[in-house]
């Protein structure tokens, strides 16, 4: 390996495996029984999943093993395995190429406990709902499994887990910073982010022979080498294992040398000293120097090819377990090699081994996502699972993902570190399709469609205006502090794709149940009517996550101001069309940078505007995230790291996690009794009491707050009461408002 690809060979341009002559499976199979119906002796790729398996794009596993299949290859599931043995994982005997391993669509441990580190009671990815299906840290438990179950196996782990635990992190749940999950598995290649280019790769050079150990030049890999490894000669590591600091004066080069490292002229072979060859002037004097001139061109040329032999050294595992401030350092340099288009390589040393990432993927074209969605999925799950009702299946069951990536860079969202900022669009032809296909094959479908959207509602289409800006760009957000002037936000071709959905035969209604980017959405007004007329369904989603600057720069989060203007275009628009609508916003509590004090403006804020949260989450930390970064090292990665640099506060103690959420939910009577001694202690008392201006009454409910016995339920005769619809539609870490008034249900979301 001399270099990585730049340029992207088609997803589909690969000659297909000589097992495509078996076809389309009617669903991937589960076991030998399904293995023996097609013809199969043998798998050529299992994939591990602890999800449920379900047949729909929407779900990882589905999509990479349609994939994989469309290639020609035999692909076999082995879905939430007991991890207790060995034994599930050999059902489908041992695999020609390789294992595939996933956690499924979210983190194992996102999955099994909330954010105050407590057991959920149950899992939307499992049949029913149960809970306790998958194993923490899921991705490697069953890679050691599939090791133990066929020696020898390739190993290849991918999904959102393995992505954001690619290099050291800082692991929430036991309050350390753990290593990269590779050596943890003891995997052969982690795939990180959108997988596809590299899986599809990966699978047809292993069929060809080429041994995993030596596939090194596959953007969106990663993997173990010896200490101080480079690919060839060409390479060189820069070395970033220290935050910067004042050095030695260095002597910058000479200009007008022709050769790096000399101050005369390089001459040609034959040529006296003094002669420059085909020089318009014939001979220069000694000491003089002929000058060349160098194109942009050739320039930018030059420092891509140098760039794509450059890899970054990033302090070590065991400098970043010991140094908060190396770790944010390691953090923001992680985050500024992000960009498909610029991005360096990566490593990181563990022990006597290093972790080697190579650039991200690039992104898929419009084309090539189309045939990927467009793939013979069944479109339910597996019939093994019977009558069983998967929660994350009924959510997202009608609903079509039209886009992926996300470039709003918010801090405490994962979407960044593993979809990429750069938006990867369907065309309207195929999502279309995919809608009639969903009317034709969805079983109780009704005429609604739930959603249309993906990471957030509004960045269909939307992209950097000049190619060669994206491709050099640095930015860690398109929108923060204020939306680049360089992006387009031409809302046109969403509105027509709603138009045209909307009047497809047999559909009756389109709502939006994704997240809408209201700072986006106020550049087109004709966006917001048509959203309003036409697309929601009594409630609109929408994020301003805090009231307050001082959060909201840790978030990298637009103001109030873009806020107010969309909810005045959102009601006026609202009342053109006759109806009665209101916006659900999120909040976070807990969230690095925020005080006692933020949260108590957010609290009078929402009584003011008459919104009642129904459930509230404090900020989860999740592996990789720029937040995680601040909340493990109380430093700010969005700035340039010194040892004196940027404290940002955090929350961790229980009894101000508690309070942050109390605060959220000022009007439940159980919290009163902690707002009223925080409101004396912050010297605030004057906001206790019955006037409209006050946050909490000086009076408590009999059976409410501190005193309450455990399993007694408050008498309900002296408070009002919000009604809690399950469906609600939350986000992990966000707490769900809705106004006080209102009783209508809001759509489903996805998962």
């Amino acid at each position: 390996m001399n270099s990585i690809r730049h340029v992207a060979r088609p997803l589909f341009g690969h000659r297909k495996f000589w097992a495509a002559r078996f076809g389309p499976a009617p669903f991937l199979p589960m076991s030998r029984a399904e293995m023996d119906a097609l013809g199969w002796d043998a798998c050529d790729i299992v994939l591990v999943t602890g999800d449920a398996y379900i047949d729909h794009p929407s779900f990882g596993m589905a999509l990479i093993g349609r994939l994989l299949e469309a290639q020609g290859f035999r692909v076999g599931i082995i879905s939430q395995p007991d991890w207790n043995s060995a034994a599930d994982f050999r059902k489908l005997g041992k695999p020609n190429l390789f294992f595939g391993v996933t956690s499924g669509n979210m983190d194992s441990m996102v999955n099994r406990y909330t954010a105050d580190r407590k057991s959920r009671s149950d899992d939307a990815y499992t049949p029913n709902g149960e809970a306790d299906k998958r194993p923490d840290r899921a991705v490697t438990v069953y890679a050691q499994r599939c090791r133990e179950a066929f020696p020898g196996c390739n190993v290849v782990i991918g999904s959102i887990e393995a992505s954001l635990r690619r290099i050291a992190h800082y692991d929430y749940w036991s309050d350390k910073v753990r290593r990269s999950v590779l050596p943890d598995s003891k995997a052969d290649l982690l795939v990180f982010g959108n997988a596809e280019r590299a899986i599809v790769e990966l699978a047809h050079r292993l069929a060809k022979g080429e041994k995993i150990s030596e596939i090194r030049d596959l953007r969106g890999t990663a993997f173990m080498v010896p200490t101080g490894w480079l690919p060839s000669g060409e390479w060189e590591a820069i070395d970033s294992t220290s935050v910067d600091t004042p050095g030695p004066l260095v002597k910058h080069a000479d200009p007008y040398a022709m050769e790096m490292g000399t101050s005369t002229p390089s001459t040609a072979p034959g040529m006296a000293q003094g002669h420059v060859a085909n020089s318009p002037w014939g001979t220069t004097a000694p000491g003089e120097h002929a000058v060349r001139i160098v194109s942009r061109a050739e320039r930018l040329a030059a420092l891509k090819e140098k760039r794509a032999h450059t890899v970054v050294r990033l302090p070590s595992y065991e400098q970043v377990s010991n140094d908060p401030v190396l770790y944010a350092h390691a953090s923001r340099t992680f985050h500024l090699e992000s960009n498909p288009g610029n991005a360096r390589a990566l490593v990181q040393a563990h022990g006597e081994r290093d972790v080697w990432l190579n650039p991200p993927p690039i992104p898929l074209t419009t084309e090539e996502l189309d045939q990927v969605y467009e793939l013979p999925y069944a479109r339910r799950p597996h019939p093994a699972y019977g009558e069983a009702k998967i929660p994350a299946w009924e959510m997202i069951r009608f609903s079509v993902n039209i886009m992926r990536g996300c470039f709003g860079g918010c801090t405490f969202c994962s979407i960044t570190e593993h979809e990429g900022r750069i938006i990867q669009s369907r065309s309207e032809d195929s999502v279309l399709r995919e809608i009639e296909e969903m009317r034709d094959k969805t079983p109780g479908f009704t005429g609604i469609v739930s959603d249309l959207g993906g990471p957030t509602a509004n960045m269909y289409h939307l992209k950097c205006k000049d190619e060669q800006i994206e491709s050099a760009c640095r930015r860690l957000s398109c929108v923060y502090p204020d939306i680049c002037e360089n992006l387009g936000t031409d809302h046109a071709p969403l509105i027509s794709l709603y138009r045209k959905a909307r009047s497809l035969k047999g559909v009756k209604k389109v709502l939006i149940g994704s997240g809408l980017r209201y700072d986006l959405a106020v550049r087109s007004p004709e966006y917001i009517k048509e959203l309003v007329t036409h697309h929601v369904g009594g409630y609109l989603k929408i994020a301003p996550e805090h009231t307050e600057e001082g959060p909201l720069s840790k978030m990298m989060k637009p103001g109030m101001g873009a806020y107010d203007r969309f909810k005045q275009l959102f009601d006026r628009f609202s009342r053109e069309a006759g109806k009665e609508q209101y916006l659900i916003p999120y909040f976070i509590a807990a969230h690095p940078g925020t005080t006692d004090a933020d949260m108590l403006n957010l609290a009078l804020w929402l009584k003011k505007n008459n919104f009642r949260l129904d459930q509230v989450q404090t900020f989860l930390p999740t592996p990789m995230a720029l937040a995680t970064t601040m909340y493990h090292t109380e430093r700010n990665p969005l700035r340039k790291l010194s040892r004196d640099g940027e404290h940002v506060g955090t929350v961790r103690s229980g009894r101000q996690r508690k309070l942050h959420k109390a605060f959220l939910r000022y009007h439940d009577p159980a919290n009163w009794p902690l707002l009223r001694e925080t409101l004396k202690e912050m010297g605030r008392a004057d906001l206790i009491g019955n006037g409209k201006k006050q946050l909490i009454p000086a009076w408590q409910p009999a059976g409410t707050g501190a005193g309450a016995s455990r399993g007694q339920p408050p008498k309900t005769g002296q408070i009002r009461k919000i009604p809690i619809n399950p469906r609600a539609g939350q986000r992990p870490g966000r707490p769900v408002a809705k106004p006080a008034a209102s009783r209508a249900r809001p759509p489903a979301r996805k998962p």
